[in-house]
């Protein structure tokens, strides 16, 4: 054994692979629903630190991973996050989560104070372990160094065990009624125009006086397919194309206008025809549907967009992103336009604007290196929260001039997927040969510790935001989920409420309490050195 320990000391980037493949082997693995994920890479890292006490891997690596994965989270959820904090839905669940993180923040003091033997430093490690925060955790390495990360590692199983167990045994306690949304998809209705009310009148008259999302899409006159000018006026004999998403508001207007007629233009493709496109042009990425012009020689129309599976209406407003598929009625002859106007690539949505990147890292680092005074603790800086803040903030934007903000979802996924590894298997490895040695002398006393810091986090969330604030049952468990922060908690959110609710939640809540959990450790562990 000795062979290899010397031999993974000597090989110190395929030592931290190793760890990573084994790490996700076994996250994989799921019992009863139960799987660790990503945070089984830690516990391999501790291993392999325990085994190889000689490996050394550089600090450095571990900031980096962390840093791609804070503001991927950033420009993945900006929107979402500053929604939260405008609507009285989203400020009511942050308000939920901010009373359950201090409470359990408050319970972990109160365990240092009244515990003998109990350590702030890994104390703090437990309170970021049992909220699965990994930013936490290294705001309290910065003061206290790697012995944070034993009391994280004991705390961390329990901190994703526990909300499922809880959102479980409450769902089947409670058995709550969910509003169950319907997904939207792009329907056509063809009509033969003969209401005598309507004949005469321009498109752009009839298009005011009809239900909000549907739309004139094509006109059909004398067997020819044509574009919806705004301008023209209706004829008898005239087919319509109707598009929408809401059936009924669809078969309303159709009424209005003259009987259904299904097929008359859908069979004639001669003249205009419908097609698909990627958005993955920087130039399109990032822009409103009112700041792109269609030049009108390709006699173009954008019915709708398609992201995530979901149709969405095309208005003023609506931002492009990376990824989208924007559906086109237009002639043929304008196909090889439109794709080079969109980009229609599908290896250039999975691509990453590294100028972007590199210029929102930059401002988001510069913000948490300023050190700003602090009543009773001293300087104080923002450190990695920073970092968030900016990408938040660049993530809402989406673009700035020619500098693009936005990532591809997936491209998002695996920057900063891949970062959360890095850092957890470097601090697994470096913390590892500490490790064993507290779990035999403290390591029951840090997991009880762990356990009550989440079923606090868990119950005050619940408590609050389903007792207090109304918020439906779908809702609350994205809040629980985004208050814990483990992505399986939001796993089986979603298996228990099969809703969007829990997605928007985490969403609301995941940013802002990642942030108020850095500063709260960060201004505790000051507090704790100077004290």
């Amino acid at each position: 054994m000795n062979w290899f320990s010397h031999f993974l000391s000597a090989q110190p980037l395929l030592a931290l692979f190793l760890t990573i493949a084994i790490g996700y082997w076994l996250g994989s693995l799921s019992v009863r629903g139960f799987a660790l994920g990503s945070g089984a890479v830690l516990f391999v890292g501790l291993a392999v630190g325990a085994l190889v006490p000689t490996l050394t891997l550089p600090p450095l690596l571990g900031n980096l991973g962390l840093m791609l994965f804070l503001y991927g989270v950033g420009i993945a959820y900006g929107a979402q996050f500053l929604r939260g904090l405008s609507s009285a839905a989203g400020m009511k669940a942050n308000a939920a989560a901010l009373i359950a993180v201090l409470a359990a923040l408050g319970l972990t003091l109160a365990a240092v104070a009244w515990w003998p033997g109990m350590e702030l430093s890994k104390a703090l490690g437990a309170y970021a372990g049992a909220g699965t925060s990994t930013a936490a955790l290294q705001a309290a390495i910065a003061v206290f160094g790697t012995a944070s990360a034993t009391g994280y590692s004991v705390a961390y199983p329990v901190g994703v065990a526990i909300p499922i167990l809880m959102l479980g045994l409450y769902n089947a306690w409670r058995r709550p009624v969910l509003a169950q949304t319907r997904q939207a998809t792009l329907l056509v209705e063809e009509v033969d125009v003969e209401e005598f009310s309507v004949l005469g009148m321009s498109i752009a008259s009839i298009s005011q006086t009809l239900p909000t999302g549907v739309t004139i899409a094509a006109l059909r006159r004398g067997h020819h397919n044509l574009g919806a000018t705004p301008q023209t006026e209706l004829q008898r004999g005239d087919v319509l194309a109707l598009t929408g998403t809401d059936r009924a508001a669809l078969r309303h207007a159709a009424l209005r206008l003259g009987p259904a007629d299904p097929g008359r233009m859908l069979r004639d493709r001669s003249e205009l025809d419908y097609g698909r496109f990627f958005v993955s042009s920087p130039a399109v990425a990032g822009k409103r549907l009112s700041e792109l012009t269609l030049p009108p020689e390709l006699g173009a129309r954008i019915l709708h967009l398609r992201r995530s599976d979901v149709d969405l209406a095309p208005h003023e407003d609506r931002i492009f992103e990376f990824g989208d598929r924007v559906g086109v009625l237009a002639p043929r002859e304008s196909f090889a336009a439109l794709s080079k106007l969109f980009g229609d690539s599908v290896r250039g949505t999975g691509e990453v604007g590294y100028i972007g990147l590199g210029v929102g890292v930059t401002l988001g680092l510069a913000l948490g290196a300023i050190v700003w005074p602090l009543p009773l603790l001293g300087r104080f800086s923002l450190g990695f929260a920073g970092l968030l803040l900016v990408a938040l903030m660049l993530g809402w934007r989406r673009r700035t001039g020619p500098l693009q903000w936005a990532m591809p979802l997936s491209a998002n996924l695996v920057l900063r997927n891949f970062g959360l590894t890095v850092f957890l298997a470097v601090v697994g490895i470096s913390s590892g040969a500490t490790f064993a040695a507290t779990v035999a002398h403290s390591g029951l006393m840090y997991l009880l510790l762990g356990s009550a810091v989440v079923a606090t986090l868990v119950a005050v969330t619940l408590i609050v935001a389903v007792g207090i604030f109304r918020l439906p049952f779908d809702t609350a468990a994205g809040v629980v989920a985004g208050a814990t922060g483990n992505p399986a908690i939001l796993g089986f959110a979603n298996r228990i409420a099969p809703t969007d609710k829990p997605d928007i939640g985490y969403a609301m809540i995941f940013p802002s309490m990642t942030v108020v959990k850095i500063l709260l450790v960060q201004a505790v562990a000051l507090w704790g050195g100077t004290t």
